[in-house]
């Protein structure tokens, strides 16, 4: 499951479509994109365009309506959880962020759906470090205690305490279990709770954009899970890059990751669509993108995100 929206996510969903059907053709499963529906929470339509919603249709995707009941405009992250609710009940899952690139055959993975996991590919970004705040094991410790479950068996005890990886935290650009009905109801339950009712740990706090982030590993640990193991490593790896913008994708992804990018937005079929986003446009079909990554050595990244973005914005080359 994707989800695709008008907007930039549904030229996302596209490139998704187009290198899931390129990339991994022994793949056998269902395509489904998640498609919010008008309604009190969405100001502006948000289905995609008949234009996008056939392309997709042709590549082999499904596109399901879900209602949104919570979360809607003012929390967007929030349709990765109401739209669980589109798949199949008791059918193993996964679930991807739109801005993800397949890069090689997804189904030769072994993936113990009963052991939930997510992406690993991850910064610091929550908790954040305050002037008076109770620190991470506090703070985590709280959320544990808030939903009843083992808080001690989530730490990873080879990491310090009060370090970051210490504590059980994904990127929710992936994760998978093997049963959406159980998991999207969990992870709606414990993200509403913790923004309704946090534990006073949580009081200075921020939420958004990170609440599903805060939920996901509570989710996992519930139901089993943990961090994915080397089996997995394909993922954020030689067979799946999250490459969330493309002056980041170019400037910080590998050669596989940019060739299969040119490669599969290369057809007619695609390529008339995508160019209609700007973005598309000037980073792959007029090459912006190659200016952006000869502008960093690959094999030497600024350790952080931010750090990237700013040289790019420097140059003039940014685009979301």
């Amino acid at each position: 499951m994707i989800v695709g929206q008008q907007g930039r996510l549904q030229f996302e969903a596209l490139l998704f479509a187009a290198s899931l059907r390129a990339q991994a053709p022994g793949f056998a499963g269902r395509l489904i994109v998640a498609e919010p529906q008008p309604g009190p929470l969405w100001p502006d339509d948000p289905r995609i365009t008949p234009d996008i919603a056939e392309a997709l249709t042709e590549l082999g995707a499904e596109i399901v309506p879900f209602d949104s009941v919570h979360f809607g405009a003012t929390y967007p992250y929030g349709n990765k959880i109401e739209g669980l609710t589109t798949l199949p009940p008791g059918e193993p899952f996964m679930f991807f962020d739109s801005d993800t690139l397949i890069l090689d055959d997804i189904s030769t993975l072994d993936i113990d759906f009963n052991r939930p996991s997510a992406s690993m590919r991850r910064e610091g970004t929550w908790p954040q470090e305050e002037l008076y705040w109770p620190g991470y094991t506090a703070i985590w410790k709280s959320l544990y205690d808030k939903f009843g479950l083992d808080f001690a068996s989530s730490l990873d005890p080879d990491q310090p305490d009060e370090y970051w990886q210490r504590y059980l935290y994904f990127n929710a650009g992936w994760f998978f279990g093997a049963d959406p009905k159980l998991f999207g109801a969990q992870f709606l339950d414990m993200a509403l709770s913790i923004r309704d009712d946090p534990p006073p740990e949580l009081a200075i706090q921020p939420l958004n954009p990170w609440l599903d982030q805060v939920a996901l590993p509570l989710v996992i640990h519930s139901l089993g899970g943990g961090r994915p193991g080397p089996a997995l490593d394909g993922l954020d790896g030689d067979m799946t890059c999250h490459w969330r913008l493309l002056p980041l994708l170019y400037a910080r992804e590998s050669d596989q990751a940019i060739a299969v990018l040119e490669q599969v937005t290369s057809p007619n079929k695609v390529k008339k669509h995508l160019k209609k986003n700007d973005a598309f446009k000037r980073m792959i079909y007029q090459a912006r993108g190659h200016k952006v990554r000869q502008m960093f050595d690959q094999n030497d990244l600024p350790r952080r995100e931010q750090q990237i973005r700013n040289r790019i914005k420097s140059a003039g080359f940014w685009m979301r």
